[in-house]
């Protein structure tokens, strides 16, 4: 279950970031079928060397992601957080990926923080409960 959002705008891409967030979201919709803990671990291997991602240039992944693939735009928040996450490593830095739930309605999300603050996320991500997370 993920928490609803309206579709953003899609921009249009060059070749090179088209590719590279079509291939991000490939790998990540892979990814989604692996256990919590192997997820995990795999991001955490995946960030180690990596610089803190700047906000812009995380909002610039979450953005090429969420224009070359609906399903990442829509509901698919855990392929879309995984995905934006592996554009910033491929570009030398990591942003912080968390999953979360919220109770009242249950609902559960993954998202990505950079400077501290949800990237893209409408209001209301603070609330969530963190379950997991790779800083």
């Amino acid at each position: 279950m993920t928490t609803p959002e309206a579709l953003p705008v899609r921009r249009s891409l060059g070749f090179g970031r088209r590719l590279e967030a079509t291939v991000a979201v490939v790998i990540a919709r892979l990814l989604t079928f692996l256990s919590p803990e192997r997820l995990r671990a795999l991001l955490r291997t995946l960030r180690r060397g990596a610089r803190p991602a700047p906000y812009r240039a995380t909002a610039r992944a979450r953005e090429a992601v969420t224009t070359v693939s609906l399903h990442c735009a829509g509901e698919g928040c855990l392929a879309r957080s995984i995905a934006t996450a592996l554009i910033c490593r491929a570009h030398g830095t990591w942003p912080t990926w968390r999953v979360g739930v919220r109770t009242e309605p249950f609902t559960a999300h993954a998202w990505v923080e950079a400077d501290g603050r949800p990237v893209g996320e409408l209001p209301g991500t603070e609330g969530f409960y963190v379950l997991m997370t790779v800083a």
